[in-house]
């Protein structure tokens, strides 16, 4: 066993496929839907929130820390939270008064923050860390699911804003290396993200054809699935699911840390009535 350089997160990396941890795309819903009645669909609900509650299990091993990229924050440059004790960060609005009460008290990691911004830096990214900011909706509403006793250290990473999708492939590579080291890299967005859709009677018809193409091409050669995705606008139905393109960059950046590894569909089905899909990569 190899001790990885000076300045990373001071875990351990073999080299060994086996104990390489895959990288995940999950779809994390609307604000604080399994925890508070939203008048949603309950056979949608209970399939969502159980494959959410599944994604533990999809490690060989127990991850050492979560790295997660969240449709909620964007930041001029990758910017990368470093606190030790993150608190909760209520985004949203109008809901219950339990909504705002939730809790998840996972710990941060600022030595893998501080790794985060080594590699970025070393592939020509200007970072920069916010050690006040706390975990967004993105990333404690599908992970309170995930893993409920909160006992794993998370780190949240930001989109940049403009929104390239070549700029957040780049960024998934260079933190490629995080999987050799026990950090489980999770993307969290939606493959359909139109509020207006959503309340749409053609909910179902406006999303599927987007959704297809992208569960199609994210299951291709590594290569080709790139460029896909790098042209994803150009797609079928892409506006109509994507006005704006945030909740669908995270997958970006979990398909450029994914390197040569192919994808797989870990979860499709309905939420208030949209197609949704969910991508695992490196698991064979």
């Amino acid at each position: 066993m190899t001790t990885v350089e000076q300045g990373s997160t001071g875990l351990s990396s073999t080299g060994d496929r086996k104990s390489r941890m895959p990288v995940v795309f999950l779809p994390h819903g609307g604000g604080p839907w399994p925890f508070v009645e939203m008048g949603l669909d309950r056979k949608e609900v209970e399939a969502l929130a159980g494959y959410l509650r599944s994604v533990h299990a999809l490690p060989k091993v127990t991850p050492r820390a979560l790295l997660v990229i969240s449709a909620h924050w964007e930041e001029a440059q990758p910017t990368v939270m470093s606190g030790a004790k993150p608190p909760l960060l209520f985004d949203y609005y109008g809901f219950p008064p339990a909504s705002y009460e939730l809790t998840w008290p996972a710990p941060g990691h600022p030595q893998l923050a501080q790794r985060v911004q080594s590699l970025l830096g070393s592939a020509g990214f200007q970072t920069k860390t916010e050690p006040q900011r706390g975990f967004d909706h993105g990333t404690f509403v599908p992970l309170k699911l995930t893993y409920p006793n909160a006992e794993i250290p998370t780190v949240q990473l930001s989109l940049v804003t403009g929104l390239d999708p070549r700029v957040h492939l780049a960024m998934g590579k260079a933190l490629a290396p995080l999987r050799d080291e026990g950090v489980f890299i999770i993307g969290s967005g939606m493959s359909f993200h139109n509020m207006r859709g959503f309340r749409s009677p053609r909910v179902s018809e406006m999303s599927a054809p987007f959704d297809a193409w992208l569960r199609q091409s994210v299951t291709l050669d590594p290569r080709e699935r790139n460029q896909r995705l790098s042209d994803w606008s150009s797609a079928p139905g892409a506006r109509l699911s994507h006005p704006r393109e945030e909740h669908l960059l995270p997958l970006m950046v979990v398909a450029g840390a994914a390197g040569e590894d192919r994808a797989s569909v870990g979860y499709h089905g309905p939420m208030m009535g949209a197609h949704l899909s969910a991508f695992h990569f490196g698991m064979s």
